[in-house]
């Protein structure tokens, strides 16, 4: 505990508690703190939740109106300001895009009045903090900490902001969950390779996955291609069939448990632009399911060790990243080998030992 005279009471913010990474970063978290026996809060602005997690539920997403004009968004922030000067809590870690400059100033400076912990989750950093430096000095210098997922990540925040509060604290992954849910029946009657990530923006690249799939040996081999996620599902559709696959290229949807899919699935693929600290990839290996990445910034490289549980494919060499397929289904020697690797190369990302990191965060001052 980080006092001891009473029990530390934590309010962790989100928008929703369902889809996004940054979001099962925030209800694993959850999870940690409250086996630890900290009092935790989530306090989420979407009405949107399936991630388990612990502690109370506070869900301002039910005061969010249709419209969500003006005055409902003035409704909502007087809400939080109200629950956060009520409880008094001794941490609040915020886990939100950040993208509103005007209300984010006043969120950092004039409603966020204790120990502030504010994450970064993205190589896009603007979607965290303004471009102008002055600005965000002015938002987030002042803040207990922010905190990087990646050490690349924390560089480009200090080169250029010069925050003097950074620390690095990967994703952590949540082991307990996902061997209890890989558990669920599955019925697939074919191999298949899987990608995650929602395609509601061009970032997951998922058409052109499509395409270099469609040139790999895999459709000559019957190993199927499964995509779990949310987006404009007719894109693809028409990319597969163009590529005259559409057989072989199955678009699932959102799931609540992807890992009954990973734990089946004979390798999965990530093709981003850009990430900030990929879970899929932790949670892949969890499932003891090598990984075939683009080296992208940021996270693969922190997680895959090239050849040992996984493939590191030149960022967006997509010529390479074929290759890459191919070879995971001709070289049974290395796929087993990497297969054989994965469950132990997470270990330093299990959720007891980065939620130790968390601890020691907010023992530091």
């Amino acid at each position: 505990m980080i006092l001891s005279h009473k029990k530390n009471k934590i309010a962790l913010i989100g928008y929703r508690l369902s889809g996004g990474g940054s979001d099962k970063v925030m209800a694993n978290l959850s999870v940690f703190f409250v086996k630890q026996g900290f009092e935790v809060d989530i306090i989420i602005v979407l009405d949107e939740v399936s991630f388990p997690y612990s502690g109370k539920l506070v869900n301002l997403g039910l005061l969010k109106n249709k419209s969500n004009g003006f005055f409902n968004k003035v409704k909502r922030l007087w809400a939080l300001r109200t629950y956060l000067e009520e409880n008094k809590f001794d941490f609040i870690i915020d886990f939100r895009f950040r993208t509103k400059v005007i209300q984010e100033l006043i969120l950092s400076r004039l409603i966020y009045k204790t120990k502030t912990i504010f994450t970064v989750h993205s190589f896009l950093i603007d979607h965290y903090m303004p471009n102008n430096s002055r600005l965000t000095r002015l938002m987030y210098n002042h803040c207990y900490a922010n905190v990087a997922i990646a050490a690349e990540m924390q560089m480009l925040l200090e080169k250029k902001h010069q925050l003097q509060n950074v620390v690095t604290i990967h994703n952590p992954v949540y082991l307990d969950e996902i061997l209890e849910k890989q558990k669920e029946e599955l019925k697939i009657g074919f191999d298949f390779i899987i990608a995650v990530g929602q395609y509601e923006n061009e970032i997951k690249q998922f058409d052109k996955l499509i395409t270099s799939y469609a040139k790999s040996v895999l459709p000559q081999k019957q190993i199927h291609l499964i995509i779990v996620g949310n987006g404009d599902s007719k894109k693809l559709s028409k990319t597969a069939r163009d590529n005259d696959i559409d057989t072989f290229v199955h678009l699932v949807g959102y799931q609540t448990n992807p890992f009954q899919f990973m734990v089946r699935s004979k390798f999965l693929v990530l093709c981003s632009q850009n990430e900030g600290f990929p879970n899929v990839i932790l949670e892949s290996l969890a499932c003891k399911t090598p990984v075939i990445s683009f080296d992208c910034d940021f996270g693969p490289r922190d997680m895959i060790t090239n050849y040992e549980n996984g493939i590191l494919v030149e960022n967006q060499n997509w010529e390479q990243l074929t290759e890459a397929m191919n070879l995971f289904v001709s070289d049974e020697v290395l796929y087993q080998s990497c297969k054989k690797n994965t469950l132990e190369s997470i270990r330093p990302f299990l959720l007891e030992t980065i939620g130790q990191q968390w601890l020691n965060l907010m023992k530091a001052n």
